[in-house]
């Protein structure tokens, strides 16, 4: 009854104008990721609570998508289990496990169980499903060299052990292949030895090593929060160090994650990415969204002002032709936005442009056009008109300039409200009176600088 009653009264028309409204936010990312190396970390409950189901199946759409995947699992709730059931004992020293050599050969059924389940499921090719023809191959082996971690706090840890390295060029070769790479939480010596390691060790250092685009760590909880219990979604390093040295009871996975994604970052990998695993389709929503459903770590600023280049027309164009169809804006050619593209300044955020500027000169008076500004509706309403403004009027005056003058049709309050002041016609560089649009009648708006 409610399938049919939705049915009868929605339209088909929104979710399609909705699903390709989302497939065209989404192609820049398409572009973006394909040939790219992520590192995808996820810990044994996903697999023990039937939810790597609706995993795989996002990790085929990414792999379709030519997205290279290293794919790192845990397997401590199955540790757990089988440590119970034969009656050992479980011991942790800071959320370290004390490998004896019982808790060891529950560690290599426990993870071998995982691992061979994992597989099983990615390997799923039933028709009318998701992973219909997918064919994905999946390699895994002793890509992981692992040494000892020894004495901690006056406690021998055993076989209890850390990255020492990872095998890159094995690695990289399957890839190469087509391949997806599984990683278990297992290391192993030169002499032969198994060590017991943790999912967040494995990641960070295989995404470090690798020089991966992305390290995802899939966790109990949404990311990161503010003091407000809002969800912060993008971090810079500096920004997640101050996180964790104010906070008190942080969420056991956020002190796991956390200082393993400052890390990753600060060692070279582009992003970091901490979302839950709670949510079905959490990768493709913060991989594939503006605003993304977890946190984003990056050792830098998200967002960039910068002069613009001859490659960014094309982002320009998709920025600013929605704002000339409806007639914000004044409409551009590609040919003109290329014999112009020196006046224009764009904000960048992540690699995308979601806003831009141009200053057009008229140095006999003193005065430049600030033209063309706008920025993507998806990032209004957090400042971001503010700051490309004032980067504009500083940029203005290093030229030399005293006045900037603005026509608008559709924002005049926001102009007056950051003190521009209307002008009429007259009062404008006497060459640009000569380029006046008449049949548009512009509104004239100057600020002395």
């Amino acid at each position: 009854m409610p399938s049919k009653l939705k049915a009868d009264f929605v339209k088909p028309e929104i979710f399609v104008d909705v699903f390709v409204q989302w497939f065209r936010t989404a192609t820049p990312y398409i572009h973006k990721f394909r040939g790219k190396t992520f590192v995808v970390a996820f810990g044994g409950e996903v697999v023990s609570e039937d939810q790597f189901v609706t995993l795989a199946h996002d990790l085929n759409l990414l792999n379709s998508l030519g997205v290279r995947l290293v794919l790192v699992h845990g397997a401590r709730p199955q540790i757990e289990e089988e440590l119970t059931e034969r009656g050992a004992s479980i011991r942790y020293v800071n959320g370290l496990r004390v490998t004896d050599d019982d808790a060891l050969k529950c560690v290599k059924e426990a993870t071998g169980t995982v691992r061979v389940e994992i597989e099983a499921l990615l390997s799923m090719g039933l028709a009318n499903s998701p992973m219909a023809g997918a064919d994905i191959r999946v390699a895994s082996g002793n890509f992981v060299t692992a040494k000892p971690m020894g004495v901690r706090e006056g406690v021998d840890l055993q076989h209890t052990g850390e990255v020492r390295k990872i095998d890159v060029a094995g690695i990289r070769r399957r890839l190469d292949q087509g391949d997806m790479v599984l990683l278990s939480p297992l290391g192993y010596s030169p002499t032969g030895e198994i060590f017991n390691l943790s999912l967040e060790d494995v990641a960070t250092r295989a995404a470090i090593d690798l020089d991966a685009d992305k390290l995802v760590f899939l966790m109990n909880t949404a990311g990161v929060t503010g003091e407000n219990g809002e969800l912060l979604h993008s971090l810079t390093t500096q920004d997640a160090e101050a996180v964790l040295s104010k906070a008190h009871g942080l969420p056991e996975d956020i002190d796991y994650f956390l200082p393993c994604a400052i890390r990753a970052c600060r060692n070279g990998v582009a992003r970091v990415h901490l979302i839950s695993r709670h949510v079905d389709g959490a990768l493709l929503q913060e991989l594939f969204t503006h605003e993304g459903i977890g946190t984003m770590l990056a050792e830098d600023t998200l967002e960039t002002l910068r002069p613009a280049t001859i490659d960014d027309v094309g982002g320009l164009l998709a920025l600013i032709e929605p704002l000339e169809a409806e007639g914000t804006l004044v409409r551009r050619s590609r040919e003109l936005l290329e014999m112009e593209i020196e006046r224009f300044t764009v904000l960048e955020h992540d690699g995308l442009i979601i806003g831009c500027a141009a200053l057009y000169p008229f140095p006999e008076e003193q005065a430049a056009e600030l033209a063309c500004m706008a920025v993507s509706k998806d990032y209004r309403g957090a400042g971001r008109g503010e700051a490309l403004l004032e980067y504009m009027q500083v940029q203005a005056l290093e030229k030399g300039f005293r006045r900037l003058f603005v026509l608008t049709t559709r924002t005049a309050h926001w102009f007056v409200e950051r003190g521009f002041i209307e002008a009429s016609v007259a009062e404008l560089p006497k060459a640009k009176q000569g380029l006046y649009n008449f049949q548009r009648r512009s509104k004239v708006f100057v600020k002395t600088l």
